[in-house]
């Protein structure tokens, strides 16, 4: 019997030892932080993975995430400088960057991290947005417009909070108003394009005319050209004349020859009767050949 019972005290301990043993051990992975409490207090903070211990039975273990966090912002009303109202859709990236600070200062909830991250960067957003025109709005959207909003969010510092980014999902005008918008819109674009109508319409015609007065002067001076080629083409027709009239022998030649221009030139009509007088070149030739009396021409 002696045996027995003391059989069962050894395995007792030796369950005391090993549920003291699996108390003892702490476990931290990658993304989190293990908090090590005392009687509630924070004793010990664990931010790299790995293996820990603790007391047994008196300090005790809480998780918290040590990662980068999404907030998806409730959609808000936001009204610019222009008083213009228009809609933000926007998230946030955030981590804990001190968990000591977030749990004396937040009581170790996400959500209460989240309702002050709501806040806070509403507030930048609306104070932002309030300084800029619509206009300004929409064209920094992208990039810069994000970073305001981030640098004009302060004092999460106190809550052991890093905010990472501020994303805006969708930055619109609110539905009763959209379809004015557009209508104004596609009002200024028509009367733009129909500017740039006129202004090429303008352009058009000035090049029209530029082009017309460039052809007249082309054409005017191309005639003056002509007309002096012409003129040097007569006086060098009129020196070849004079020239072959300076010599006799050229001369009863031409002379001749304009005298079969003259006859062609006579008979061109139908004609086909030559008169020609006793002392003309051409009469000369046919009384030479025993003709008195003139023939047709070929």
């Amino acid at each position: 019997m002696k045996k027995i019972i003391r059989n069962i005290i050894l395995v007792v301990a030796v369950l005391v030892v090993l549920v003291g043993a699996a108390g003892a051990l702490v476990v931290t992975q990658e993304n989190e932080y293990t908090i090590v409490r005392q009687f509630g207090r924070v004793v010990q903070v664990h931010d790299t993975a790995g293996l820990s211990f603790k007391v047994p039975f008196i300090q005790d273990t809480q998780k918290l995430p040590n990662t980068v966090l999404l907030y998806d912002l409730p959609v808000s009303d936001v009204i610019t400088k222009d008083k213009k109202t228009m809609v933000a859709d926007s998230f946030v990236l955030w981590r804990i960057s001190d968990p000591q600070k977030f749990i004396q200062t937040l009581n170790s909830s996400v959500s209460n991290a989240e309702s002050r991250l709501s806040t806070l960067v509403y507030n930048s957003m609306k104070n932002t947005i309030s300084g800029m025109n619509q206009s300004e709005v929409i064209s920094g959207r992208d990039g810069e417009l994000a970073g305001a909003i981030k640098a004009g969010v302060t004092g999460l510092e106190q809550y052991g909070i890093e905010l990472i980014a501020v994303e805006t999902k969708r930055l619109d005008l609110p539905d009763d108003n959209k379809e004015a918008v557009y209508q104004r819109m596609i009002s200024e674009r028509n009367n733009i394009a129909a500017q740039y109508t006129a202004e090429g319409e303008s352009e058009a015609q000035k090049i029209r005319s530029e082009t017309d007065k460039e052809v007249e002067i082309m054409l005017s001076e191309a005639k003056a050209q002509a007309e002096v080629l012409q003129a040097e083409g007569e006086a060098e027709y009129m020196r070849i004349l004079s020239d072959a009239y300076a010599d006799e022998e050229r001369a009863e030649f031409y002379n001749f020859v304009r005298g079969l221009d003259a006859a062609k030139a006579s008979l061109a009509n139908g004609e086909n009767v030559l008169f020609l007088g006793p002392d003309s070149p051409l009469a000369e030739i046919f009384y030479e050949n025993g003709m008195t009396e003139a023939v047709p021409a070929e």
